[in-house]
């Protein structure tokens, strides 16, 4: 294998890893909405994918221009991940509860999910700060579209699940994301 294949087949191990909770937040946004539409399901993992490929890249010049305050500032993105699950998890039962259930893939949500679900591919690129840019680059090209392709399988398997769950799919997406957030916590 070459040097090139090498590295793009890295990049795409890390990615699966680094979606896993995109995978679990698409399953939920799935369950939520399971007559999402094409393009709903596309912007959902474009969204996923989006952040999910910008993290790396702004943990990687952090690392080159702000490299002795990373140390102290790792220790928080998993808790920050946890704390925005369990909000939009939270929200999404409250209003599952109350029968106002917006959808999860909402304008003001989406990009929430994005960032909580992304906040721990940040780590991916300081630790890739000894790469060059083209390299952290054709990485974060590489994890974004792995975790776009995972969280579109995510979505169709929610939304398929969906759809027999009825008028608790919202209630059970929530209750994912708080379990999720939970793990997230009890994993530190």
């Amino acid at each position: 294998m070459t040097e090139v294949a090498a590295f793009i087949t890295g990049s795409a191990l890390l990615g699966l890893g680094l979606s896993a909770d995109a995978f679990s937040v698409s399953v939920a946004d799935g369950l939520a909405a399971p007559g999402m539409p094409r393009g709903r399901i596309v912007l959902t993992a474009g969204t996923f994918a989006l952040f999910q490929s910008l993290m790396p890249m702004a943990g990687w010049l952090c690392a080159h221009t702000a490299s002795v305050h990373l140390d102290g500032f790792a220790v928080f993105i998993p808790w920050i991940a946890a704390v925005l699950l369990l909000f939009i998890g939270g929200k999404m039962i409250l209003d599952s509860v109350r029968g106002t259930a917006a959808p999860a893939t909402s304008a003001g949500t989406l990009p929430l999910q994005g960032l909580a679900t992304s906040v721990d591919a940040l780590s991916a690129g300081f630790a890739a700060a000894g790469q060059p840019l083209s390299g952290a680059l054709l990485s974060s090209a590489v994890i974004g579209a792995v975790t776009f392709t995972v969280c579109i399988a995510g979505l169709l398997l929610g939304r398929r699940v969906g759809g027999a769950l009825s008028g608790r799919a919202q209630l059970v997406g929530g209750i994912i994301l708080l379990l999720i957030a939970v793990n997230i916590v009890f994993t530190q």
